[in-house]
């Protein structure tokens, strides 16, 4: 199969390949170079699409927080949706091999998406996998009485990529290159981890930087110091409480304030992590996409189930603008919210 001519930018438009065509690239797991072409990716062949952010490197949140190098993969806005593994509700951005996509012109992709049965455009209707194929591209043989292990692109991606050094150039050049990222938003990114570093360099200055920081933050449109940690003592008990929302609800998310008084003092509301890249957020109105309870571990490779399920609001994921050794991912994980950090835009008054 021909690779494309040059790498593919943020904005270009392509056309997934047809399932036949790609299942040619692919080894007897469903792999290709290592990466899983998953189940849930078949239903968008023949399909057209905007390159949403080469995906040159991605984050790896284990081993430890780090960036990684990814070879020749881009994203489409396009998100898993746990189909074909037991439901698993993390959403997470499928990573796509260039191989398995057609560069094709803005003009042609106006007069709208392919039709799976166009010889011309597809090569052949798509071809089906069994359901025994799937859960064995899916699936790791457990042993007796263990949990189900999972393959997926996340569970893989440690394998397939090369640690990134944060100092690394060249990363940086590719972030404005591909055209993810604007020169701009890397001055932005490098003033915030400067800035941060020193507050942290152990002359004391800390709690006047940020400060300092909450009085300049307009000059670039920019969050409250980001980085700030809950009071509550380690142990004891964090706050909750219950509103059963649901997809399509409007929220407004509480103001950083509010949320860091939910906290305890490694920013942690009943062992879920308030990551400094929620609070770009803060203040701001959307709607609720789903209730998450269970995900798979890219640690473990297991299903894990969560005690207090949270919330995934629509386009509110991480998008690594203060995140240390890995600025400027591109893997745009969804951010889960506590129910306490929420309220409702139009409560529903008592019958």
């Amino acid at each position: 199969m021909e690779k494309p001519k040059k790498r593919l930018r943020a904005g270009d438009w392509v056309q997934v390949r047809s399932s036949n065509e790609i299942l040619k690239t692919l080894d007897v797991n469903g792999h290709l170079d290592g990466l899983p072409f998953m189940p849930e990716m078949f239903q968008y062949c023949g399909r057209k699409f905007q390159v949403y952010k080469r995906a040159h490197k991605t984050c790896d949140p284990f081993y430890p927080v780090t960036g990684r190098w990814v070879d020749q993969c881009v994203h489409l806005d396009l998100r898993c949706d746990g189909n074909a593994h037991d439901g698993c509700q993390a959403g997470c951005l499928i990573f796509w091999k260039e191989v398995w996509l057609k560069p094709i012109s803005a003009h042609a992709a106006v007069e709208g998406n392919a039709q799976l049965d166009s010889q011309t455009e597809t090569g052949g209707s798509p071809a089906e996998i069994s359901e025994e194929t799937a859960k064995k591209w899916t699936r790791l043989t457990p042993g007796n009485d263990q949990a189900p292990k999972y393959v997926c692109q996340a569970t893989q991606l440690l394998s397939i990529t090369k640690r990134i050094d944060w100092w690394d150039p060249r990363q940086y050049i590719e972030d404005y290159t591909s055209g993810n990222v604007s020169i701009w938003r890397l001055i932005c990114g490098f003033f915030y981890s400067t800035y941060y570093n020193l507050s942290q360099a152990g002359i004391g200055l800390g709690p006047a930087m940020a400060w300092f920081y909450d009085r300049i933050c307009f000059l670039w449109g920019g969050s409250l110091f980001p980085r700030r940690t809950g009071t509550i003592p380690a142990g004891q008990p964090t706050p909750s409480t219950s509103l059963n929302l649901q997809p399509g609800e409007l929220v407004r998310i509480k103001a950083h304030s509010e949320i860091l008084r939910t906290l305890d003092t490694s920013s942690r509301n009943r062992g879920l992590l308030w990551d400094a890249e929620m609070s770009p957020f803060c203040g701001g109105t959307y709607r609720v996409l789903s209730r998450v309870s269970r995900i798979i571990d890219e640690k473990s490779a297991t299903m894990v189930q969560m005690k207090n399920p949270c919330i995934v609001l629509d386009s509110v994921f991480c998008q690594s603008r203060y995140s240390g050794c890995r600025m400027f991912c591109p893997r745009g994980i969804y951010s889960y919210w506590r129910e306490i950090w929420l309220e409702r835009v139009n409560p529903i008054s008592p019958k």
